[in-house]
């Protein structure tokens, strides 16, 4: 079976969100947390979504949906790291891991919309 890095990048990320979550619920904060709990693990349901999307259109769809899920990570990361509730050690690993993630979908969505153009 072929190697997918995207999706499993996703899925660790998404793993480090729900534990970074946790972390944060014991401080007593909820709201911020449940919007970094629901768009951090978006990313990667989204990314799985794709693989049986039901044409290349949908692909880009369900990918640029997950892309902007990842842009809406980052700016949870960035409030909540503002605010003191994300160490800066945290703060940094998570936003480089987005930061990626954010990359790679970029990447691939170039790349198949170029595909379909030139056929």
């Amino acid at each position: 079976m072929k190697e997918n890095i995207v999706k499993d990048k996703s899925y660790e990320f998404a793993i480090e969100i729900v534990e970074a979550c946790k972390r944060l619920t014991e401080q007593k904060e909820f709201v911020l947390s449940r919007q970094l709990l629901r768009s951090g693990t978006a990313v990667g349901a989204l990314i799985r979504e794709s693989e049986h999307a039901e044409s290349k259109q949908d692909f880009i769809h369900k990918l640029s949906i997950s892309l902007k899920e990842a842009n809406e990570t980052e700016y949870w990361l960035e409030l909540l790291f503002k605010t003191d509730y994300l160490n800066e050690s945290e703060f940094k690993n998570l936003r480089m891991k987005v930061g990626e993630l954010n990359r790679l979908l970029i990447s691939i969505i170039r790349t198949t919309k170029e595909k379909l153009k030139n056929n």
